[in-house]
């Protein structure tokens, strides 16, 4: 990871589950080979597996000297709070694992790099500080030159941040590759950086250049690959986050898009809950705004449907699939449950039946 094998301890204290620390639990799910152990005292003794359902036996342990005593040599930041500042009770276990001479890997907003106290322990250890959330040097404007690319460009968009847009994008590159295409995952977040060792974070770009980043990174993507699945962030109808959403469905150009829901949630996800000042919309309505806006630039369709269905039974989650199928005609599925091939085919499908209407 960034650069070389790693042998991490996630910081999550206090936070261990899965919508608090989604940065460990993406790591765990895509990168667990280089997870040693989670650190989070409240929670110490039990499991990664029991606790968030990724990471199998990787041990949760009480604090930094555990995780050491268990072949740990890095730290990874595993939560990314609203604010994106560091707590001030994580500052104990960062110095000291600067002291260590262990690298601190971060999706913070806040650049630890710039804090003079950790400054001086990583150079007095030998430590690196990765700010993975710092913006691009480069500053671009968008022109819809990512809407020239021979490749199908595909964005994840979600009624909700937190809803799986990452997850989503990274089992239908998956499936697709598996079916023998060469499909690019672009990274436009903190987690999705940390498992692809390359993007933008996005949401920490001057607002007038967060479609020309993204522009960028899908021109990089494009080259070589038959579809580019771009990464969603935030949410059209979240009331701080729609400002991303937008920059990226600009900026990306994508010709189809998948929707992406949990299932149960009924309002807008603020300050770690669900706010019922803020409905979710039902799906047609979700699809329809997310294709209106995208036609402002260029037309897209919702081609398929991705569902994050963890508070429901099995049965019930795949009933939720047929229901969400049934309401947008197009196929719905949970990809980490049931597999993303249905998404994949007809990703696919879509490819071919837009190539045989230009050729």
């Amino acid at each position: 990871m960034l650069g070389r094998h790693r042998r991490l301890a996630l910081l999550a204290e206090g936070a261990f589950t899965p919508l608090d620390a989604k940065t460990a639990v993406g790591v765990l799910r895509y990168r667990p080979e280089e997870v040693v152990a989670v650190i989070d005292g409240s929670r110490a003794g039990a499991t990664a597996g029991a606790l968030v359902g990724v990471g199998g036996d990787v041990p949760v342990v009480a604090d930094v000297a555990a995780a050491a005593a268990l072949g740990a040599d890095g730290l990874l930041i595993g939560i990314a709070p609203q604010g994106g500042g560091l707590p001030e009770a994580w500052r104990a276990p960062v110095r000291e694992a600067l002291a260590r001479g262990w690298d601190v890997l971060s999706g913070l907003h806040v650049a630890l790099a710039d804090d003079p106290e950790f400054a001086a322990l990583a150079a007095r250890g030998g430590a690196v500080i990765h700010d993975v959330r710092r913006p691009p040097a480069e500053r671009p404007v968008a022109a819809a030159r990512a809407a020239a690319v021979d490749a199908l460009v595909v964005l994840t968009v979600g009624t909700d941040c937190n809803v799986g847009k990452m997850t989503a994008a990274l089992e239908t590159v998956a499936a697709l590759r598996a079916r023998g295409a060469r499909a690019a995952f672009v990274a436009t977040g903190q987690t999705g950086i940390f498992l692809a060792d390359r993007g933008a974070a996005v949401d920490a770009v001057a607002a007038d250049f967060v479609a020309g980043v993204t522009e960028r990174l899908v021109l990089e993507a494009a080259d070589g690959a038959d579809v580019v699945v771009v990464e969603g962030q935030g949410a059209l109808f979240h009331p701080a986050y729609s400002g991303v959403t937008l920059g990226l469905l600009h900026g990306a150009c994508p010709s189809a898009l998948v929707l992406c829901h949990e299932c149960g949630r009924a309002g807008v996800r603020r300050r770690g809950a669900d706010d019922p000042t803020f409905p979710l919309p039902p799906l047609p309505a979700a699809r329809a705004a997310y294709e209106t806006a995208s036609a402002w630039l260029r037309p897209a369709r919702v081609v398929a449907a991705a569902l994050h269905t963890g508070r429901l039974d099995a049965a019930d989650a795949r009933a939720a699939c047929a229901d969400a199928a049934a309401a947008l005609g197009v196929p719905a599925t949970d990809p980490v449950r049931f597999g993303a091939a249905p998404i994949a085919d007809a990703l696919l499908a879509f490819r071919e039946a837009r190539r045989a209407t230009h050729a």
